[in-house]
């Protein structure tokens, strides 16, 4: 993924003014809630995950849950998609997107 003509081959997090490289999570290809806790602290309107290439990564239930009661809207697509999307939201809501970057 390249971000400001910055090329990023491991996992990461982008915020609106920053990134978070060598992003990982508790277990490898499941993404739970305690994995997001820098986001939240953010306050997003919008989190968009990509899981892979593949999309082999999956979203925890306890995820999905959390961000419906916090009123954040969760998309969740593969990397190549979300990343489209990333780019297509921000400039109109606080998005934060959290991306796996291989499988």
């Amino acid at each position: 993924m390249v971000i400001g003509g910055q090329t990023f081959n491991s996992d990461l997090i982008l915020f609106p003014d920053s990134t978070v490289s060598s992003w990982w999570r508790k277990t490898g290809h499941r993404l739970c809630l305690s994995d997001l806790e820098m986001i939240f602290k953010k306050t997003p309107e919008v989190i968009i995950i990509g899981t892979g290439f593949f999309g082999l990564m999956k979203v925890e239930d306890e995820v999905k849950k959390y961000t419906e009661q916090k009123g954040i809207k969760l998309i969740i697509e593969k990397t190549k998609e979300a990343s489209q999307l990333f780019n297509e939201l921000s400039t109109q809501k606080r998005v934060v997107g959290a991306f796996h970057l291989t499988c």
